[in-house]
């Protein structure tokens, strides 16, 4: 996602597509979702594969992007269309980075401390406040990895591990269903609307998903998702609708032949030679299990495990092991995933110039800029061009927590004073 690619493609005849070549700006339909081609294949950067609630995420920033290239086009009215896309899509690829940086990952792992550790990622110890008013101060550690000198790619460049791709098969978040909400009433307790049915995945993934969302609406899709929690990321927790996938071309037609995508991940592990759960560990230089019971205290799944594995812990698949893992408080992935995460974390912004030494007013123009440090969260965006959703429907803090959780208490004690839970 640093790149925006998601929206903008990864290819230059995606690139072509997925453009109005109008000030800058990108397709989308009237009712605010993906347009489609005469095909009936949505017009963004990534379809394949996809179901609503990514399509319908892709919408918002097809939108956000847009909504960039009217700003600075009011504000520099000399820039021409090639120019006006070419600033929109960095200012809307850095949002989606932070976004992730700040806000989704504090919410998968949801402590102080890592909400302290990501914030210092892109701000520093010395903070935001301290941040906007005299910009990247001292070294990372103080002023955060973002805006940084000069990248810093450890002798290796800008990519993503293919450990980091092993630990982000994360399919066991998706639910069976999605429990459609009644959005044309008043909200209940904590803002949270009454079911109205129930509609399963198969429903809602590839071109039939598309159709399925065309009825559900945009507000309606998103509410719904926004008050449903995510599945655990735990043993036999695998949504089985993906286990008889219908799988699309590069070009995001169906193919014939159905995927069993549980399967498939373990495959694709082994053919790529990924290190095996225990050497996976010492490769992190984490301690490695020596028998079953050091991995998980389920008695069901040490059973299983040595059914399949028999007494040899060595043979253990990585994304086995990241989900039988007994998981640290307040973490929704492993300790073993973590690592990594934390790594990538780190690299992902520190390796690319555009969020170090290219990250500045001159890059960026002084308005988009300005646009980057002031949006915080997807709720930034959301409200952006849905106010009416968050101010009705949203009781949370962060829109990637169940919505009608309490929002976050005041805390008058500094993030980085703060003893951590245990």
């Amino acid at each position: 996602c640093r790149d925006g690619s998601v929206i903008y493609g990864s290819n230059k005849e995606r690139l072509q597509k997925v453009r109005t070549f109008t000030d800058g700006k990108l397709k989308i339909s009237e009712d605010g979702l993906l347009q489609q081609d005469e095909d009936g294949i949505p017009i963004s950067g990534d379809i394949r594969n996809s179901w609503a609630g990514v399509s319908t995420l892709q919408a918002l920033f097809i939108k956000e992007h847009n909504a960039v290239c009217d700003t600075l086009k009011k504000k520099y009215p000399d820039l021409n269309d090639e120019e006006l896309y070419r600033y929109a899509r960095l200012v809307t690829s850095a949002v989606i980075a932070k976004i992730h940086t700040i806000d989704w990952t504090v919410e998968l792992l949801k402590t102080d401390m890592l909400l302290a550790g990501m914030r210092a990622n892109w701000y520093g110890l010395l903070g935001k406040k301290f941040k906007d008013t005299f910009g990247h101060v001292g070294v990372s550690s103080l002023g955060g990895l973002v805006g940084l000198r000069k990248p810093v790619n450890h002798g290796v460049p800008y990519a993503l591990t293919e450990e980091f791709t092993s630990v982000y098969r994360l399919h066991q978040l998706l639910p069976d269903s999605i429990h459609l909400r009644n959005i044309n009433v008043a909200p209940g307790p904590n803002k949270s609307p009454p079911l109205l049915e129930e509609v399963p995945m198969p429903d809602l993934i590839g071109h039939k998903g598309e159709k399925t969302l065309s009825q559900i609406g945009f507000t309606r899709q998103f509410v719904s998702m926004g008050h449903q929690a995510c599945g655990a990321l735990e043993l036999w927790n695998y949504p089985s609708w993906l286990r008889d996938l219908v799988a699309q071309d590069v070009d995001g037609k169906d193919r014939p032949d159905h995927v069993d995508l549980a399967a498939l991940e373990i495959y694709r592990d082994r053919e790529r030679k990924v290190a095996r759960y225990n050497q996976f560990r010492r490769a992190l230089l984490l301690i490695p299990i020596s028998k079953w019971e050091d991995l998980t205290e389920d008695k069901n799944a040490i059973e299983v495990l040595k059914d399949v594995y028999g007494d040899d812990v060595e043979e253990l698949d990585l994304m086995v092991g990241l989900m039988a893992e007994k998981k640290i408080k307040g973490f929704a992935i492993s300790e073993t995933a973590f690592i990594v995460f934390l790594l990538m974390a780190t690299r992902r912004l520190e390796a690319d110039r555009f969020f170090t030494s290219d990250f500045n007013e001159e890059t960026y123009t002084k308005k988009g800029f300005e646009w980057v440090n002031t949006t915080e969260s997807l709720k930034d965006v959301l409200d952006r061009h849905y106010p009416e959703i968050s101010k009705k429907w949203m009781n949370s803090t962060s829109a990637f927590s169940v919505w009608d959780s309490p929002p976050n208490a005041p805390n008058p004690i500094p993030l980085y004073l703060r003893f951590p839970s245990s």
